[in-house]
C-alpha cells in the first residue's frame, strides 16, 4: 500500500518558498518560519501571493511533487509538475475507453451512481442521529429525496449491469435533479449557527454565502488530491468519462471526486459549522456580493482536512483498513486495474 504522504498548504500572503538541500524552506519577510523534507511531501498548494524559487520548482519536478497555484479564494490557476508518470499502454487504454461510447458511458454511470448513493447515505446518517429535530413536513421532504435517490441509483445500476446504452444528457439531467433535492435538504443538516450560516442553495462562481464558500474550497482541495492520485498511478487526469473534455480541465479528477464529495467534503464542512469551529467573522464579502473565506477560516479548514485524511476507515471493496486520505489513491489504482483489464468491473467507493 502506498504510504500516505502530506500536502503542504501555504495560505499566508507574502510567503516565499525556497530550496535548501533536500528541504522546502518557508520564509516570511526574510525570516525562516518552517522547513519540510521533500521526501515527505506529495504536493504543494499555494493560495494567492505565494512565491516559489525556480530551484525549488525544479526539485519538486524531479521528485514528482506537483505544485499548484490557486487564488486566495481557492480558484485553480495552474499546476507545475515533472514528467508524465505511468506507461503509455495504460494511457492508451484510457483514451480508447474514453472514445468508446458504451465503455465511457459505463464508467460515467458508475461515478454518478456512487455520488448519488453516497449523498443518500449522508442524509440517512443525519436522520438517524438528528431526525428528532425535524418537523413532519421536513421529514417528508427527506423521505421524498431519499426515495428519488434510491430509484435513480437503482436505475443507473440496472443500466450498468445490463450494459444498456445510456443517454448521457438524460443521465446528467437526472443528476442535476438529484443535486437540487440533496442541497434542498442541506440547510437542515446545519444544526448550529443557523442564522450565521444560511444556505439558500448551491452557488459556485462566485459563492454567495459562507456555506458555499466552504464547500467550494473543500471541493478544490479534493480535486487536487484526486488529480495527484490519478497522476501517481499513471492515468491522465484530463481524460474523463462523465465530465466533458475541455482545455485546462482535469475531467477525470472531477469524475473521481464525485464519489467523495458528500463523504469527505460535505461532512467536513458541516462538522466545522456544527462544532462552531468557524464563525461568521471568518468570512469576507466582496463588492460584487461574493463571499470568500479569510485566512483564518482557510487555515481551519485545511487543518481539519489534513486531520480527517488521517482517520482510519474500512475500505468496503478491499476490506482493508486505510486512512481516509488514501481513498483517491485506492480508487485511482482500481480504475487503472480495470482499464488494463486486470479486474472485470471498476468498483466505485460506496460509503457505509
Amino acid at each position: 500500500m502506498k504510504k500516505l504522504l502530506n500536502v503542504l498548504y501555504v495560505s499566508t500572503q507574502g510567503t516565499y518558498l525556497s530550496l535548501e538541500g533536500e528541504t522546502v524552506v518557508v520564509s516570511q519577510q526574510g525570516e525562516k518560519k518552517a522547513q519540510f523534507p521533500l521526501l515527505n511531501l506529495q504536493g504543494i498548494i499555494c493560495f494567492g501571493n505565494v512565491l516559489c524559487s525556480p530551484f525549488l520548482l525544479g526539485a519538486c519536478a524531479e521528485h514528482g511533487i506537483a505544485v499548484s497555484f490557486l487564488t486566495a479564494n481557492g480558484r485553480f490557476l495552474a499546476r507545475i509538475q515533472g514528467g508524465v508518470c505511468g506507461n503509455v499502454l495504460l494511457r492508451r487504454a484510457q483514451m480508447l475507453r474514453a472514445e468508446d461510447p458504451s465503455g465511457g458511458a459505463l464508467l460515467a454511470g458508475l461515478f454518478l451512481m456512487a455520488k448519488i448513493l453516497n449523498s443518500r447515505t449522508v442524509l440517512q446518517r443525519f436522520l438517524r442521529d438528528h431526525g428528532n429535530i425535524l418537523n413532519d413536513a421536513e421529514k417528508a421532504d427527506f423521505d421524498r429525496t431519499l426515495a428519488v435517490m434510491q430509484s435513480v441509483g437503482r436505475t443507473i445500476g440496472g443500466e450498468i449491469m445490463n450494459r444498456t446504452p445510456a443517454d448521457s444528457a438524460g443521465r446528467m439531467g437526472r443528476e442535476g435533479n438529484i443535486a437540487n433535492l440533496y442541497f434542498g435538504c442541506f440547510p437542515h443538516l446545519i444544526v448550529q449557527q443557523k442564522a450565521e450560516f444560511p444556505f439558500p442553495g448551491r452557488s459556485k462562481r462566485p459563492p454567495l454565502d459562507r456555506v458555499n464558500a466552504m464547500l467550494s474550497f473543500a471541493y478544490t482541495l479534493l480535486a487536487h488530491d484526486c488529480a495527484a492520485a490519478l497522476e501517481t498511478v499513471g492515468l491522465d487526469p484530463a481524460v474523463g468519462f462523465l465530465h466533458a473534455l475541455r482545455p485546462g480541465r482535469d475531467s477525470l479528477a472531477l469524475d473521481l471526486m464525485e464519489e467523495f464529495r458528500a463523504y469527505l467534503a460535505d461532512r467536513l464542512v458541516l462538522s466545522l459549522i456544527n462544532l462552531k469551529q468557524v464563525n461568521a467573522r471568518d468570512f469576507e464579502v466582496t463588492a460584487t456580493g461574493a463571499v470568500r473565506m479569510n485566512e483564518t477560516s482557510r487555515k481551519l479548514l485545511i487543518h481539519a482536512w489534513q486531520e480527517r485524511k488521517q482517520e482510519i476507515m474500512l475500505h468496503p471493496y478491499l476490506n482493508e483498513k486505510i486512512p481516509q486520505g488514501m481513498l483517491p489513491h485506492v480508487q485511482a489504482l482500481l480504475l487503472a486495474r480495470y482499464l488494463r483489464g486486470d479486474i472485470e468491473m471498476y468498483p466505485p467507493f460506496l460509503c457505509r
